[in-house]
């Protein structure tokens, strides 16, 4: 069996308003624009998740809502500014979902993504992971719990500004 999981980082956050906190950051209007591009590339893509687990952030939830994707969702805090380990122990608590979407945070998410990868792809974009990067995998498991660093094929590698 096969599972397929979809990594983005959340799109680009606004940085205007110095009152706020890191956690209550918003996207910009170029992160809303990114955001809403990625979930038509998703849906273009038939990669569209039965589950989707994401930071708690303002910037992840609302990277999340402009995705437009109907999917049981969770706003998780251990996703906030997570290590691979932390964002390997939610995933391996993705239940029955046949298709997962995590949202989070750099640097943890492009750790993760390399870290998952059987190999990754010949993109320079790959190690930056830059905002709204976003990694299909498929990993030949037949539960989450059963996940593994190394294990995961990636099929699709998009950065929103190839989107057009």
């Amino acid at each position: 069996m096969t599972l397929r999981l979809i990594l983005m980082r959340h799109a680009k956050s606004d940085w205007d308003d110095p009152s706020l906190t890191d956690h209550a950051r918003p996207l910009n209007t170029r992160g809303r624009d990114a955001a809403k591009a990625m979930g038509d590339w998703l849906r273009d893509n038939g990669y569209l998740p039965d589950l989707v687990l994401s930071s708690d952030a303002a910037r992840t939830v609302e990277t999340c809502d402009r995705l437009g994707i109907s999917a049981d969702t969770r706003f998780l805090r251990a996703l906030y500014h997570a290590s691979p380990m932390d964002m390997m122990q939610v995933l391996r608590q993705g239940g029955n979902a046949k298709t997962l979407l995590m949202v989070g945070h750099n640097p943890g998410i492009a750790e993760f993504a390399a870290s998952l990868a059987a190999k990754a792809p010949d993109d320079p974009d790959f190690d930056r992971y830059p905002t709204c990067a976003t990694t299909v995998f498929d990993l030949p498991i037949a539960g989450w719990q059963d996940a593994l660093f190394g294990d995961g094929q990636v099929r699709d590698f998009i950065v929103p500004r190839r989107l057009g």
